[in-house]
């Protein structure tokens, strides 16, 4: 059997590729708008000085504020028109997808297809400028009291410094998602995906230089660094493994006959389950949630209780608390959120009502019960996988001070939307051959 990463590159034909012009047009329409989103995450902020932010968010690199400045590719360490980047549309499509657990509107929304999927990406959108101007006047109110060794943050503070941060921040983020939207539509598809990735990976020779760095200067061995770089390729095979693994469950249909003809009996379908339904969604809430009282903290320079600095001091990353309430985030998250976006009893109700059936299981509420048990055990070993990738990093971390970032999180999104990239980019050719064949049998049918 081919290892997947042979099974990726197989999906490109490169030569194939070069001829498609369609998808030629598009490759070059994501490159350019990725380009955009690049020249955007070095354009300051109105009124802001910008060494005394970076000397700042130095001091603070290590909470929350680092994890979300990965995620905006260094947008929010130099405090640019991009430094929310497209959080708060991914937090308000989060919200918007629980809700629909709960919100009998949005469930029938839900039911209705296109029509009410587009009504709720205009939920959606509402949501992400909400979140954006609330995110971003907290931004404004905290850079007016931040204070650095190159003096304040802010040149004015006041009224009118936070409206133009407010609508500049929120005009960014609006872009964004606008962005994303035309990669999806005019380009090769995961627009939001992509500019994620596209910051991740930007500031990857950063941290790529600053390991190099330290063995320049002997704060690692060459030993130490070569090896760290065979464990991330190691991980990421184990990654591309992991997240093209399925278990599929076969499903049957009855025969039918119309006519004279019989269709069905013979043939069988599987319903594909992955081994990791919930993605990279536990990872960042476990992580947000836990990293947000030690950057509160840092802020205001370790002030409080005693009790609270304790605390505060033993969910420092790297700390075994700290490690042991992550796993417990992790594999919370990852259950919750697979019974969000993965509902057995309405897979049941769909295979009964078009006559499917999984062999020796009888239809409707068995099916469901047996599709649920499996379902429950890939969740256990899918978040026992995303709790093992997401520790190495920060045991590395806490132990050898390795300023290589590339991990965890960041590691499951650019892999993920990388493998999603090459199956759109397949598609687009499956179809292109598609069309060859129409075009060939009309000119045949004519002659």
């Amino acid at each position: 059997m081919a290892s997947a990463a042979e099974q990726l590159a197989a999906n490109i034909n490169f030569g194939a590729i070069a001829q498609a012009t369609e998808l030629k047009r598009r490759i070059w329409f994501t490159l350019g708008a990725l380009i955009v989103y690049r020249i955007g995450t070095y354009i300051p902020l109105p009124g802001i000085e910008t060494s005394a932010v970076a000397d700042v968010f130095q001091q603070n690199s290590g909470g929350i504020l680092g994890m979300f400045d990965m995620f905006a590719g260094g947008a929010l360490g130099r405090m640019t028109i991009f430094a929310l980047n497209i959080m708060p549309y991914i937090s308000a499509s989060i919200i918007i997808q629980l809700m629909t657990t709960v919100s009998a509107h949005l469930a029938q929304l839900k039911k209705e297809g296109e029509s009410g999927r587009q009504r709720i990406t205009q939920y959606t959108r509402y949501g992400t400028v909400v979140l954006a101007a609330m995110q971003a006047l907290g931004i404004a109110v905290g850079l007016e009291s931040l204070s650095g060794s190159q003096g304040p943050a802010v040149r004015d503070p006041g009224l009118f410094f936070r409206f133009v941060t407010v609508i500049t921040l929120t005009g960014g983020t609006v872009f964004l998602m606008w962005l994303g939207e035309q990669i999806t539509s005019r380009g090769i598809g995961n627009g939001i995906s992509l500019i994620i990735m596209a910051g991740i990976v930007a500031e990857l020779p950063a941290a790529l230089v600053a390991t190099l760095e330290l063995g320049r200067t002997g704060a690692l061995s060459g030993a130490l660094i070569i090896l760290l770089m065979a464990l991330a390729v190691a991980v990421i095979a184990f990654i591309v493994f992991i997240e093209r693994a399925q278990r599929r469950i076969l499903i049957q249909y009855p025969k039918r006959q119309l006519g004279t003809k019989t269709f069905g009996g013979d043939t069988s379908s599987y319903l594909p389950l992955k081994l990791n339904t919930s993605g990279v969604i536990p990872p960042i809430f476990a992580s947000s949630i836990l990293l947000l009282p030690v950057t509160a903290l840092s802020f205001n320079a370790g002030q409080g209780p005693s009790w609270l600095l304790d605390v505060t001091a033993a969910l420092g990353r790297g700390q075994p608390a700290y490690l042991a309430l992550y796993v417990a985030g992790i594999v919370f998250f990852a259950f919750f959120y697979t019974s969000v976006v993965f509902n057995p009893a309405d897979t049941a109700d769909n295979l009964k009502k078009y006559g499917g059936f999984v062999p020796g299981v009888r239809p409707g509420a068995n099916t469901a019960a047996y599709i649920d048990r499996i379902l429950t055990r890939l969740t256990t070993a899918g978040a026992a996988y995303l709790a093992l990738v997401c520790l190495l990093p920060e045991m590395l971390i806490s132990q050898y001070a390795v300023p290589f970032y590339f991990g965890g999180t960041s590691l499951l999104i650019v892999v993920n939307v990388t493998m999603d990239t090459v199956a759109q980019i397949h598609s687009h050719l499956v179809a292109r051959q598609f069309e060859g064949l129409i075009k060939k049998a009309k000119l045949r049918g004519r002659s």
